[in-house]
Formats: structure tokens, C-alpha cells, sequence
């Protein structure tokens, strides 16, 4: 079954829409849609890194990612803008990458390819990376999942609970840079926060609880993965941005029936 190249892809959207379901809820409760960005484009600099390195390109993502991450939660902490600190970095990292792969030799033939992703390329290897990556995210955020909506709601509620609300932060950096490094071989480092954030802010539209909310929104990007994969083969469009342009369309039907349902 896996021989033929859209089953694997198929499985491979799968697997990224279980990874980015939660996060992407605690995304949109958090605000922080520009910190996804942030790990995002850092995640270039570790495919260079591991390009040089010759390590696995998700060892180097993840690194680098990891530490991103840990970086703006540690300046946030120290009071910096956090919309300004997010700006500077997100497009330092993206183009420190960037100049950094074109030291690799060869690199720049798949340059593309770690920008938006080549779901259609996806081997046996990457499955069991990319679907193990999401059963590690979905087990690390279950077994923190209280902790982590009490910090969300209230870190004074969450302190006043004996919950830590900085580890909290930092448990989930560790599953963000997790799924980023999961999700660059499947939609690329420029489109990873869009799969974040669009079905976890569609699922916002009807869901009355924040468990129903993680749910709906794993349902959305699986639907909007399957879409996207239809659609580029339907259309020879690119499958990376049509699964993006799939949760974007789901976004709007979602955003039109709350309206319409008052």
C-alpha cells in the first residue's frame, strides 16, 4: 500500500494535522500565531546546519527550532515587546537560513522544497518520523493538558494551583519545535504556522469546549490536508500551499456558517 507515492502523502497530511491540532489551539488561545512563525523560519537554519553536518534534516530542525523557541520565551520573561521581539526574529532566522543553505553545495535544487514542503516525496522513513513526531506532541500535550489550559486562562490562577506557568511555556515550546521539525518536509518552513493556526481558528467558530475544540480542529486539517492533496492532483497545483488554501477555505465556510447560525 505504501508503494504508491499519494497514500504516503495522504498519511504523511494525516500525521501533520494530529501534530498541529492541539498546538494550534493553545496557538490561538495564546496568541502567539507570530512565535509559530518565529520556530518556523528558524527551522531553515537547522536544515542548513544539518545539510553541513550531513545529519538527518529533522535532528537539525529540531535543534535549532528547540532553541528559537527557548529564546524568545526566555526574552519575553524579561519584559521585551513581544510583537516587536517576534518580528526581528522570525525574519532574522528566515534569512540567516536562507544564506546559510547556499553555502551547502546542492542545496539550492531543493531550496523550494524546504520553503513549502514536497508532500508528494515523502518516503517510509519520513512516515514513521512524521507520525511518530505527532504520537510524541499529542502524548506530551494529553499528559500536560490541564496544567496548560489553567496556565493559558490565568497564570495567577495557575500559580495559586501549584502549577509552574513558566515550565508550562516551555513544555509547550518543546512540542511546537517538535511538530515544526515534523512538519517541514510536509508543507515547508514558510507554511508550517498557517497549518497551526487556520484549522485551529475554524474550529473556534463552533466548538464549545476546549476539548472540542482540539478535536474539530484535528478533523479540519485532516480534512484540509485530503483537500489540498485532491486538489494538486486535480489541478497540478502545489501541494503544500493547496492544503494551506484548503484550511483557508474551510476558515471562511466555518466563518459564514457561525454568521448564518447567529
Amino acid at each position: 500500500m505504501l508503494d504508491d507515492f499519494l497514500i504516503r502523502a495522504a498519511l504523511a497530511g494525516l500525521g501533520l494535522a494530529l501534530a498541529t491540532a492541539p498546538l494550534g489551539c493553545f496557538v490561538a488561545w495564546r496568541r502567539m500565531a507570530y512565535f509559530g512563525d518565529a520556530t518556523a523560519h528558524a527551522a531553515l537554519l537547522g536544515v542548513a546546519l544539518a545539510l553541513a553536518l550531513s545529519l538527518p534534516v529533522v535532528a537539525g530542525t529540531l535543534a535549532v527550532a528547540l532553541v528559537m523557541a527557548l529564546l524568545v520565551a526566555t526574552l519575553s520573561e524579561r519584559g521585551l515587546a513581544m510583537d516587536t521581539l517576534l518580528g526581528v526574529l522570525a525574519h532574522s532566522a528566515l534569512a540567516f537560513g536562507l544564506v546559510a543553505v547556499t553555502f551547502v553545495p546542492g542545496a539550492r535544487l531543493d531550496l523550494s522544497a524546504y520553503l513549502f514542503g514536497d508532500i508528494l516525496a515523502v518516503t517510509r522513513g519520513d512516515l514513521a518520523v512524521i507520525w511518530g513526531g505527532a504520537a510524541a506532541v499529542i502524548a506530551l500535550i494529553g499528559w500536560r493538558w490541564q496544567a496548560l489550559l489553567t496556565a493559558t486562562v490565568s497564570p495567577d490562577l495557575a500559580w495559586a494551583s501549584g502549577i509552574d506557568p513558566r515550565r508550562e511555556q516551555r513544555i509547550l515550546t518543546l512540542a511546537l519545535a517538535l511538530a515544526v521539525a515534523v512538519a517541514i518536509k510536509v508543507v515547508g518552513a514558510l507554511l508550517v504556522s498557517a497549518m497551526l493556526l487556520i484549522p485551529a481558528a475554524a474550529a473556534r467558530h463552533f466548538a464549545r469546549s476546549p476539548e472540542a475544540m482540539a478535536l474539530s480542529a484535528a478533523v479540519l486539517g485532516a480534512l484540509s490536508a485530503l483537500g489540498g492533496l485532491w486538489g494538486a492532483f486535480v489541478l497540478d497545483t502545489p501541494a503544500g500551499p493547496s492544503m494551506v488554501c484548503a484550511a483557508a477555505i474551510l476558515f471562511a465556510g466555518a466563518s459564514v456558517l457561525r454568521r448564518l447560525r447567529g
